[in-house]
């Protein structure tokens, strides 16, 4: 690899394309680049991610108080939250494909149509139970932690033991 430019960003070659992991990735919804950085670019993300986990702290959408009192119809708190999330993503994919927005490195942003299918109902009862039991749905967990919750280390335990079982059992499972 030679030396580059800050202002040039290296390219990598385009891999051999590989049959299994195309057909996967139409599932999986993954968007790769073709982009390379050095590691030091990765550092706005640390601080964007460290920002939000105060947001998340400061608006208590961590606390399991919120999540239980969301859970039981007793506030409207998390509802609110959750629903201001939900048509800021709306409009943000609109304008995304109103305007045929690229990224920031000029790459065309591709949002697949994917079809419905029952697998995401048993998804989403099966999170939703885990998020009512635990107070923890998955962005949280490690400002959960940060703030010394520490006992979510479980919680942390068990998501990515769950996220190993789906690997492992994705083949047999509706999609």
């Amino acid at each position: 690899m030679r030396s580059h430019d800050i202002s040039t960003p290296l390219r990598r070659e385009a891999p051999e394309p590989n049959l299994d992991f195309e057909v996967r990735s139409l599932d999986a919804g993954i968007n790769e680049s073709v982009l390379v950085h050095p590691w030091w670019y990765n550092i706005k993300y640390a601080v964007a991610g460290l920002l939000f986990g105060i947001l998340l702290v400061k608006s208590e959408v961590i606390s399991w108080f919120r999540i239980q009192e969301m859970f039981r119809l007793k506030s409207f708190h998390m509802y609110g939250v959750i629903g201001s999330a939900v048509v800021t993503g709306m409009i943000s994919v609109w304008l995304i494909k109103k305007f045929k927005l690229k990224t920031i490195h000029g790459e065309p942003i591709v949002l697949p149509v994917k079809k419905f299918s029952k697998g995401q109902v048993y998804g989403g009862l099966l999170f939703g139970a885990g998020w009512a039991l635990t107070g923890a749905c998955p962005g949280p967990l490690f400002a959960q932690l940060g703030a010394g919750a520490t006992v979510i280390v479980v919680t942390i335990a068990s998501a990515i033991a769950g996220t190993w079982v789906y690997g492992f059992l994705r083949n047999r499972l509706p999609h």
